[in-house]
């Protein structure tokens, strides 16, 4: 098997990291952004040359575009990128801060348009290359409580697959990766919870922030299984639009569509009624 190239951020947690050890372990090589310059050394010391890393802070535009050219031109082709970089902010609109909101879209989706942005003119230089997009099962369905958070899925989501279609002729493929939950540092760490208002008590809402806060169960989701098929679909061909990780992933996706497309059909008469006539 031939060795292959890859751009992840996010790389000391989390997916990010699971990704990195299992790529590294089967020879390829990767190139990772952290925050904490540490947070990766003994993954340094044990594999050398085939880790390159960089801080980088997704929130910051500028920085974003300089990582992703220096990646690019120190490893000369990069085969494979991953938008892994993001939090999970649980909370209802009245319970938000300005900033809580503009940290959490400025993370999960303007962070990732712009790493997409940065790598698109390699990729097409180079002749293609494949884009993982990492989304979760609340990219297409929702849960009290989570309304930025869902916000930034669904924005980045429709974002992938119309760019998706832009890009198809530069054999350029993206896959929209949408994880149930799984023991990683996401909600055991990561997740962040806006200041309380008691008025919610009452709300569905309040079942959420009881959920993260409490973390009463272990999730389904086995990340090391679920970044093995997230490898193992970049040789997918054509590249999936979406891969779909875990059993709840796919309940709460179903139910979702199912629900979604009664009500459409529902709306078959009066929608053509707005139609002109000729």
């Amino acid at each position: 098997m031939t060795a292959k190239t890859w751009f992840i951020t996010g790389i000391n947690s989390g997916f990010g990291r699971q990704l990195t050890e299992q790529l590294l372990e089967r020879g390829d090589y990767v190139a990772g952004t952290i925050r904490k310059l540490d947070a990766v050394d003994d993954l340094k010391q044990k594999y050398g040359a085939r880790l390159w890393t960089a801080h980088l802070d997704v929130t910051e535009s500028t920085e974003v575009h300089e990582v992703v050219n220096k990646a690019f031109t120190a490893l000369g082709k990069i085969d494979v990128v991953v938008n892994n970089a993001g939090y999970g902010l649980f909370g209802t609109a009245e319970e938000l801060t300005d900033e809580l909101l503009h940290n959490q879209i400025n993370t999960n989706l303007i962070g990732s348009i712009q790493v997409v942005r940065a790598a698109l003119p390699h990729l097409r230089r180079q002749g293609g290359g494949r884009i993982l997009q990492l989304s979760t099962y609340g990219g297409q369905a929702v849960n009290p409580g989570a309304g930025m958070y869902h916000a930034t899925k669904w924005g980045i989501e429709g974002f992938m697959e119309s760019t998706a279609l832009d890009v198809a002729p530069f054999n350029i493929g993206i896959t929209i990766v949408e994880p149930g939950g799984a023991r990683t540092e996401f909600r055991y760490g990561s997740a962040k919870i806006t200041p309380k208002n008691e008025a919610y008590e009452i709300s569905p809402a309040n079942m959420t922030r009881q959920f993260i806060e409490g973390a009463p169960s272990l999730s389904l989701g086995d990340p090391v299984k679920m970044a093995k098929a997230m490898i193992d679909s970049v040789d997918q061909q054509p590249a999936p639009k979406r891969l779909v990780l875990g059993s709840d992933s796919y309940r709460a996706i179903h139910k979702a569509l199912t629900e979604r497309l009664a009500e459409l059909e529902l709306q078959k008469d009066t929608s053509a009624a707005t139609d002109f006539i000729e």
